[in-house]
């Protein structure tokens, strides 16, 4: 009996269901565009806005919360995945959940963006850049990822890890690693700042 592969470059065989062959690509580009746009406005934003410490107070509530939604979120999405890569769950575990989860992350990266700029950023700081540059990276792996995610949910549901073809593991496994990397960094990057921040009364 033969498993289910899918290849990088494929789509759903469905009648009637054909699109373009460009399109994805365009959309994909266009909205890694979009992210881009929004994280180089929040960067210059961050350089320029100054807030008083009423603001600072409420923006910094409102960071905290933003990483609470969209990191726990992340969490819970790429352990199910982790899950599924080790057999304990079905393909479409991951799927749906990573389908239901996708609204919350998003809208708190966007609020991530905002409040972050709200909080007097030291962007001359080398650990600030770094956790910028995590955040952009953070993004474009989330579009980069959806139309492998949309293969997935395309699949029959006893589909394993091992029976997809090679580079869409490789795909899903580089950003798994760069969904967690990137994001523990952030959260450790931004403890540190705070602390040295509260140390130098700064």
């Amino acid at each position: 009996m033969k498993s289910a592969v899918v290849e990088p470059s494929g789509g759903t065989d469905t009648p009637g269901t054909e699109t373009p062959a460009g399109k994805p690509v365009i959309n994909t580009a266009l909205l890694a565009l979009l992210c881009a746009g929004g994280w180089l406005a929040a960067v210059l934003a961050g350089g320029w806005v100054e807030c008083g410490p009423v603001v600072h107070r409420f923006a910094l509530a409102g960071h905290i919360l933003s990483l609470v939604l969209s990191f726990g979120a992340i969490i819970v999405v790429d352990w199910v995945g982790l899950l599924w890569l080790l057999g304990r769950r079905g393909i479409h575990d991951t799927s749906r959940l990573e389908s239901a989860a996708k609204p919350l992350i998003w809208c708190g990266l966007a609020a991530l963006l905002v409040t972050g700029s709200l909080i007097d950023p030291d962007l001359g700081n080398p650990l600030t850049q770094l956790k910028l540059g995590c955040v952009l990276l953070l993004m474009l792996n989330g579009v980069l990822l959806a139309p492998t995610m949309r293969k997935l949910h395309a699949l029959p549901p006893g589909t394993l890890f091992s029976a997809m073809a090679a580079p869409l593991r490789k795909h899903l496994l580089l950003a798994l690693c760069i969904s967690q990397g990137c994001w523990w960094l952030c959260v450790l990057v931004g403890l540190l700042n705070s602390t040295l921040r509260r140390w130098t009364g700064t």
